[in-house]
């Protein structure tokens, strides 16, 4: 049953980490930051750290591996928002 649920648990991560997907799509098809909150994104960002560091330390792969993907997509839309932010407020 352990092993269930952490399997469970890791499919659960797996598809928290898609969720971000359409938002990359739709910052980078528009080419703006507009409609995205740089802090709640980096917020996300930062707590999906803090679960890879609590994943490692309490050896849990399905943590660090679930937390570590949603730091990819939810990271890359935290970075094109910087980047479109940045761009915006040059021009």
């Amino acid at each position: 049953m352990k092993e269930f649920v952490a399997l469970i648990f890791g499919l659960g991560l797996g598809g928290n980490a898609l969720l971000f997907v359409p938002q990359i799509l739709a910052v980078w098809r528009k080419k703006t930051d507009e409609g995205i909150s740089l802090l709640t994104f980096g917020g996300f960002s930062v707590l999906q750290i803090i679960g890879i560091v609590h994943g490692l330390y309490q050896h849990d792969l399905s943590l660090t591996l679930g937390m570590a993907a949603s730091l990819l997509t939810c990271g890359t839309v935290t970075t094109l928002t910087i980047y479109y932010r940045m761009r915006r407020l040059r021009a």
